[in-house]
């Protein structure tokens, strides 16, 4: 594939393999709501590539991004878990404050970011703000909002889709 894909395109995409791929996930965590997250991930991170540089093979760029995901995933959780240091040793570091200009920086993206989430519909903004903002699980969100995993899943492939769209158009 030469040209980078269309948001059309990401879609298709999405509807047709992020089944197989949450599956492919399943069976290397053996958590439904892990694969789920990973798999929305690996989207994600196809979408942010597609406007950087043409990628050929676009089916196995998604499965290569879900391993690494999933290898980075298990990475964090090791590190978590032997991470022990009391809070005493950390009392001579100086926490990192953004400057100013940093913050006003922040403070602009953040901005832009939610006005780009106030233009989605009402239903795909609320999946958006559990999902995104209040870290739930798709099965989570899906049963909260008492609707199904698929479901949540579309909503979330439209949101993404549309902020990044929004975000390169603001470029």
């Amino acid at each position: 594939m030469d040209a980078p894909l269309a948001e059309q395109d990401l879609k298709a995409l999405f509807l047709r393999h992020a089944r197989q791929l949450q599956s492919y996930l399943l069976r290397k965590t053996r958590d439904p709501h892990l694969a789920a997250d990973l798999a929305q991930e690996s989207f994600l991170r196809l979408a942010e590539q597609r406007h950087k540089e043409p990628i050929e093979h676009v089916d196995a760029y998604l499965y290569r991004t879900a391993h690494n995901l999933t290898i980075d995933h298990y990475r964090q959780e090791r590190r978590r878990r032997t991470e022990t240091r009391p809070n005493d040793d950390l009392a001579g570091f100086v926490a990192d404050q953004p400057g100013p200009e940093e913050s006003a920086v922040d403070a602009d993206a953040l901005a832009r970011l939610r006005e780009i989430v106030a233009e989605l519909p009402p239903r795909t903004r609320e999946i958006f703000r559990l999902n995104r903002l209040e870290g739930l699980t798709h099965a989570e969100v899906a049963r909260r909002l008492e609707i199904s995993d698929s479901s949540v899943q579309k909503h979330l492939a439209r949101a993404l889709a549309h902020v990044m769209q929004a975000l390169e158009d603001s470029r």
